[in-house]
């Protein structure tokens, strides 16, 4: 292929010319770097990018010293030309890599006149030579005549032509009358060598843009078809465009729409119906109340925007319907509340107290704590309230006392927020429905032929240890979707592999998505973003550090001054719930990579719940939302970059969208094992680790991974590779439960907690929910312990980049890094996994007023009553037409 770079003079005085000891010293670098060759084959790749990059400061600097302060040609400054902040990213100068390749084509321009004889093979870049020349015309159409270069042909071993020839031509514009090209990356008319396009004879790009932003793709790539035209252009004007990639991968049939419709209707029908049955109890209280038939009661609509979202004032769960209301103090009161109250159990809610105290950074590390008169805060004990709140014998309820948020002095008032009988209305719609077309909605579900899958566990008596992981190209075929279903109705994860080839190629560097992030924000958010609020994993805290630092420690690693590797992470990051207006395009680029999307589009998945929630009302902030975090391939004990057990309400699929791999020097690892037996010391000056199983963690932690690595027999724990394989196959470890195992594992965790350290690595104080306090992170001693006392093991797999994994609703899952990772994840709630989101719900609602996970997000009864709404009506436009 041979590819133009088109060389522009600039609009300025002539400039002088460099001393001739200044040039034959960067011919010598040319030369040298090339092997000894003065005519190399300039390929921009990262091996020969590394290689230039380290000698780029010493070139500049005998450039400098041989100029004794006279104009170079090697260098130029644009007069008084405004930066902004890209220019503040890419280099501001024609700099020595310029001069470099002008080097290298000046040199190939003085061997090839030389060798008139040599006759060369070309196939077909002549053709591609034309075209090249027409683009630049087209975009120049005042240019002279361009003169270029000849070409050299490449042999392989066997003697033949192993490749066409690469051509590499100085274009030069003679006279100044005509327009500057201007790269369409950084907008700037000032680049000296430009590639320009051949596909749309209206995009180029400089080379510096190339190598900074399209290290991946090569010089060659550009000029025959340009980012802009491969739509995975990372300006700043197409990082803030949507639209320009088509996100939905099918187009769902009438026909398909209906079985789907008719899918949901039955599957979320017994939930309407228990939401149905809870208010009719409550009608029948009230009806009691008044002394009247239930038929006659009048229940009085609650004054409630639809931009609002009604809490629980008790137990701070989501209200959709019928509550009860104080006409005095507006405290309002769900039914379940109601209900316990009524029972004499009503669940007390009272806060607890967390808080850690630090002993200093040296305690963390080993060492004895801080004096007590330097602990930051104290570990306070709970307040438990004085008042009871009892129902009256009749059924009524009064306020609650003002000691718990109420008035204590009005009787609750039932009311309503739907229109009135709604739930009603669509249970018998619901039910008319199923009646009538419940046995067209039957699928046929066998499948034929072998899955794709990948082992993650070795427990015994179980047809579960292999998880379905096909291929993202496959993912569309009818099978693969009922292969999905079922597995997903189980409650097992899924991984699907390379969903990233399937979108166009949009860049996922961080640096790349920041710049996009500061350039759409005003100038005052935008200096707000100069800094990020990071986690430190080691004390797991929040700390302010710059951005560009964070990024710079993402790709090259960060450490304290004991050389022990600092953890950062970002969560939830760009700090907002639009992360579709902030970063639009790179919105567009993960859900075209999603797969099966009838369930995981958030913008119109047909099975997903969330969907069907009209735009009038508020709703839940379910993502995209993108993690940035450290991450190294040995397992610390402490400050690893880890997300530590948890349980999410919703299901959620999360997609590895780049990786940068950190490894740890000598020093460091002799630093990190020394530090470890100090560590463990420390366990054991604090009693962490019971003296009865102190021998036996000894046994355990020098058991190592290449003894269970018989992948006939299957590892004891997949997963865990040696670190040659951990960082050639991949970068976050995961380990996710089964549902059915959550009781084992939450009465190990309890048994254990005194072994686990969490905030500024104090030992964990108390337990409240041993999932939902988000305090345990096992270790692989750990798993081995939970699998030995209790028979119990997690799915364990490694992601790699490109890989979508799913996590089930209701499965307890952990993650370490172990690279430094980009991931994105989107939430959705599918009808498989209804049940569970209640269940969770509930759950989260019997914890302490100020826990952390405590409040109803998801208002999954809300988007019960209303996916089935929309269902119907789909279902009844879809029928009659």
């Amino acid at each position: 292929m041979a590819v133009m770079f088109v060389k522009q003079e600039l609009p300025i005085r002539e400039p002088q010319r460099a001393p001739r000891n200044s040039k034959r010293k960067i011919q010598q670098r040319v030369k040298e770097e090339n092997g000894g060759d003065d005519d190399p084959d300039y390929v921009d790749s990262p091996s020969r990018r590394g290689k230039s990059s380290v000698k780029k400061t010493k070139v500049t600097q005998e450039v400098k010293s041989s100029q004794a302060g006279r104009p170079s040609t090697l260098r130029w400054n644009p007069p008084n030309k405004e930066r902004d902040t890209e220019d503040e990213l890419v280099m501001t100068e024609w700099d020595e890599s310029e001069a470099m390749v002008l080097m290298k084509i000046k040199s190939r321009k003085r061997k090839t006149e030389n060798l008139d004889a040599v006759t060369m093979k070309k196939t077909g870049s002549s053709d591609r030579e034309e075209k090249i020349f027409k683009s630049v015309n087209s975009m120049n159409p005042s240019s002279p005549s361009l003169t270029s270069t000849s070409s050299d042909s490449v042999l392989g071993s066997d003697g033949n032509s192993s490749c066409s020839s690469r051509r590499r031509a100085a274009m030069t514009k003679k006279g100044n009358g005509g327009d500057r090209l201007k790269c369409h990356q950084c907008m700037r008319s000032d680049r000296r060598i430009v590639v320009p396009c051949t596909k749309c004879k209206s995009k180029l790009y400089c080379i510096q843009c190339i190598k900074q932003w399209y290290p991946n793709i090569s010089e060659v790539e550009i000029a025959e078809l340009c980012p802009f035209c491969r739509r995975n252009c990372n300006c700043n004007l197409c990082l803030h465009s949507s639209g320009m990639v088509k996100t939905a991968k099918t187009d769902i049939s009438d026909g398909e729409k209906v079985q789907h419709l008719l899918y949901l209707i039955k599957t979320l029908f017994p939930h309407l119906k228990q939401i149905y049955e809870e208010q009719t109890q409550e009608i029948e209280v009230e009806a009691n109340i008044q002394g009247i038939p239930s038929s006659g009661i009048t229940i009085p609509v609650s004054s409630c925007p639809s931009d609002e979202r009604v809490y629980c004032n008790h137990c701070a769960t989501s209200i959709v319907d019928l509550h009860r209301s104080c006409p005095k103090c507006c405290y309002e009161l769900c039914l379940s509340c109601c209900k316990e109250i009524r029972k004499g159990n009503l669940l007390r809610h009272t806060a607890v107290d967390f808080q850690y105290v630090e002993r200093g950074f040296d305690y963390m590390h080993g060492e004895d704590p801080l004096p007590e008169s330097y602990y930051m805060g104290t570990v306070g004990h709970d307040v438990e309230p004085l008042t009871e709140w009892n129902a009256n014998k009749d059924g009524s309820i009064i306020c609650a006392p003002k000691e718990m948020g109420g008035c204590g002095g009005s009787l609750l008032q039932l009311k309503h927020i739907l229109p009135e009988d709604r739930i009603l209305d669509l249970k018998e719609r619901a039910e008319q429905v199923m009646m009538k077309f419940g046995t067209e909605q039957a699928r046929n579900r066998s499948t034929n032929g072998s899955e794709m899958v990948k082992r993650a566990s070795s427990r015994e008596g179980t047809d579960d240890n292999y998880l379905y992981c096909p291929a993202s190209h496959d993912i569309l075929k009818e099978e693969e979707f009922l292969n999905f279903q079922r597995h997903w109705a189980k409650g097992e994860p899924v991984i699907v592999c390379n969903v990233l080839e399937q979108t166009t190629g949009l860049s996922w560097e961080p640096m790349v998505m920041w710049r996009a992030l500061c350039e759409n924000m005003d100038s005052k958010m935008s200096s707000k973003m100069s800094e990020v609020k990071a986690e430190e994993c080691l004390s797991s805290c929040q700390v302010d550090i710059s951005t560009r630092q964070f990024f710079k420690g993402y790709t090259e690693g960060r450490s304290y001054d004991n050389l022990w590797p600092e953890m950062l992470k970002l969560k939830d990051w760009p700090p907002s719930d639009k992360f579709e207006n902030l970063l639009p395009r790179h919105c567009d680029e993960f859900i075209s990579a999603l797969p099966f999307q009838e369930y995981t589009d958030p913008r119109a998945g047909f099975l997903n719940l969330a969907v069907k929630l009209p735009n009038t009302i508020l709703k839940p902030d379910l993502g995209p939302k993108t993690y940035i975090a450290y991450g190294i391939a040995e397992e610390l004990g402490r400050g690893d970059s880890v997300t530590k057990l948890h349980c999410d309400m919703s299901d959620a699929v999360n997609i590895l969208t780049h990786t940068a791999e950190v490894v740890l020097d000598d020093n460091q690892r002799l630093a990190v094992k020394r530090l470890k037996k100090k560590h463990q010391a420390q366990d054991k000056r604090e009693n962490l680790v019971p003296p009865c199983q102190q021998e036996e963690d000894l046994r355990i932690s020098r058991i190592t991974v290449t003894e269970n690595e018989d992948e006939e027999e299957g590892p004891y724990f997949p997963g865990f590779l040696p670190p040659g394989k951990t960082e050639k196959t991949g970068s976050a470890l995961w380990d996710i439960f089964r549902r059915e195992d959550v009781p084992k594992l939450q009465d190990y965790l309890r048994k254990h907690s005194k072994e686990f350290r969490h905030v500024f690595c104090s030992p964990v104080n108390r337990v409240v929910h041993p999932i939902h306090d988000q305090s345990f992170y096992l270790t692989l001693e750990h798993k081995k312990k939970l699998k030995e006392e209790y028979g119990i093991e997690p799915w364990t797999f490694e992601q790699r980049i490109g890989e979508a994994v799913f996590i089930p609703a209701g499965c307890p899952h952990q993650v370490r890094n172990l690279k430094s990772c980009t991931k994105v994840a989107v939430d959705f709630v599918s009808p498989e996994n209804i049940h569970e989101c209640i269940r969770l719900t509930e759950e989260f609602r019997q914890l302490p007023k100020n826990h952390r996970v405590r409040e109803d997000k998801l208002e999954i009864k809300k988007m019960i009553v209303y996916a089935v709404a929309q269902s119907l009506k789909d279902f009844y436009l879809l029928a009659s037409g």
